[in-house]
């Protein structure tokens, strides 16, 4: 199944999509959720859906993030040598992990703000994870029997606020619309090998990064377990898988986002999003 939430922002419906035509599901009476996953919602919205009679949604309408508001995003920092390589990084011995705040969540199309004082604003095109039952301590062997689906995602990025203000990299990640999702929820069925997954950024029409899942540092299942030894994971919970070679911080000379530039971005079998670029203003 492909999972889709529509509809004005904070008052998002949920529906569905079948043969590229976008259904309302909102008669099944639940969001996508932390409780839906956890009480097998997946399988229950399939039965649901197989025994009525759908309306359809309008092409036009605005798209929110698949997935409603998780109680955390895990994001794997440089898990793609090449990545690590553009940034000078050393490539790490375990996997990198950081949090992204649950507020900087918007739709796949919605504009992205650049925060107030920000000169070095990135991007980073990323597989997203969505878990579909509680994790603790998983084994790595039965890590992607904890995962519902996958959906795409922009890691957007303010490089000094993450790199040279000193503390954690979370100082970077979690501003308002920094974490754009979807446009669907795609189920595991759909996904064929999540291993090898073409994902790709353009800015203003030029393509950034070209990747593929293939080159992962840390597979799946290996960043399914291994988070869980740190934290548990709660269904609806999203974990980004990291980033390839191409962001801003890679070039030389370094190249940031501004007002008025445009993002393309896009994965294998989980769709493509374009995001406009906006100047600070006080909501």
């Amino acid at each position: 199944m492909k999972l889709i939430r529509f509809g004005e922002a904070g008052k998002e419906k949920t529906g569905i999509i079948i043969n590229d035509k976008q259904y309302d599901t909102s008669a099944f009476g639940e969001d996508y959720n932390e409780l839906f996953f956890e009480t097998d919602g997946l399988n229950r919205l399939a039965g649901f859906v197989k025994n009525n009679d759908l309306p359809e949604v309008k092409e036009n309408v605005r798209l929110g993030s698949p997935v409603g508001r998780p109680s955390k995003i895990v994001c794997i920092g440089l898990n793609y040598i090449d990545h690590a390589k553009e940034t000078n990084a050393t490539p790490p011995p375990e996997p990198v992990i950081f949090m992204k705040s649950t507020t900087a969540i918007v739709g796949p199309d919605d504009a992205i703000m650049i925060p107030k004082n920000s000169i070095k604003t990135d991007w980073e095109v990323e597989l997203a994870i969505v878990i579909g039952k509680k994790a603790s301590y998983v084994n790595e062997a039965d890590a992607m029997d904890y995962v519902a689906g996958y959906m795409l995602h922009n890691d957007v990025s303010e490089r000094e606020f993450q790199l040279e203000r000193s503390g954690t990299w979370d100082k970077g990640k979690g501003f308002d619309t920094f974490a754009p999702m979807g446009p669907f929820l795609a189920t595991t069925d759909e996904i064929v090998d999540p291993h090898n997954l073409r994902l790709w950024l353009k800015v203003n029409g030029k393509t950034m990064q070209d990747g593929n899942t293939a080159n992962f540092i840390f597979n799946i299942p290996f960043v399914i377990a291994y988070t869980s030894q740190f934290m548990t994971l709660l269904p609806g919970d999203i974990i980004s898988t990291g980033t390839p070679a191409g962001v801003g911080l890679g070039m030389n000379p370094n190249l940031y986002l501004r007002a008025g530039d445009v993002i393309e971005l896009g994965i294998d079998g989980l769709g493509s999003a374009r995001q406009n670029l906006i100047a600070y203003s006080k909501n």
